[in-house]
Order: C-alpha cells, then sequence, then structure tokens
C-alpha cells in the first residue's frame, strides 16, 4: 500500500522561511519522480515542484528562486524549503509521487500553510 505522509504545515509570517516533508512508503521511492503541488481555496490544484528519480528539479515560475525541493533516498523523504514566504502561498500543499515528469500517480492527503501576519 502506498503511502504519502506530508508535515510541517503552519501558520507562518510573511518573508519567513518554512518546510515541509513528505514521507513515502509502498514503492521503489528512488525509482519515482516526488512532486509538490498546492491548491489555494476557489482555486484548482498547481504544480510547485518536481525531483526526477535522478535528482534533477523544476519548480513553478512562482516559486522559482524561493522555494527549494530535496530528497533523501535512504529515509524515503522529500523536503520542501520554502523561504520568503508571500500571502499567495497560502495553499494545502500535497506530495505527490510518479513515473512523469509531473508526478500524479500518488497523492498524499495535504497539509496547510498559511501565510499571514
Amino acid at each position: 500500500q502506498v503511502q504519502l505522509v506530508e508535515s510541517g504545515g503552519g501558520l507562518v509570517q510573511p518573508g519567513r522561511s518554512h518546510r515541509l516533508s513528505c514521507a513515502a512508503s509502498g514503492i521503489i521511492f528512488s525509482a519515482y519522480h516526488m512532486g509538490w503541488y498546492r491548491q489555494a481555496p476557489g482555486k484548482q490544484r498547481e504544480f510547485v515542484a518536481v525531483i526526477t528519480s535522478g535528482g534533477l528539479t523544476n519548480y513553478a515560475d512562482s516559486v522559482k528562486g524561493r522555494f527549494t525541493l530535496s530528497r533523501d533516498n535512504v529515509k524515503n523523504t522529500t523536503h520542501l524549503q520554502m523561504n520568503s514566504l508571500k500571502p499567495e502561498d497560502t495553499a494545502v500543499y500535497y506530495c505527490s509521487a510518479g513515473l512523469t515528469t509531473f508526478p500524479r500517480d500518488y497523492w498524499g492527503q495535504g497539509t496547510q500553510v498559511a501565510v499571514s501576519s
């Protein structure tokens, strides 16, 4: 059974940093591309970042230069480091895994990030 479990959500002040984590089980982690998506209230879920099985990364333009995605193939986890957070980053953040460039085969339950003073 595949499980993706996000952690680290919370309330963050604008301009501050925060880190989300995703713990994966039930998959051959090193073979999967791992991604993050987010969904703001009243909006569609959107791509945030992906790290390929080979360690290459790609980011949405809205987070490029502020967010960094990394992976640990020993602990089967990914970490999304979010810097210079803005109110428009407020959303439920979802971890994903898959075999395509924008991985969507498996999803976590989501973790809420609210950026507000």
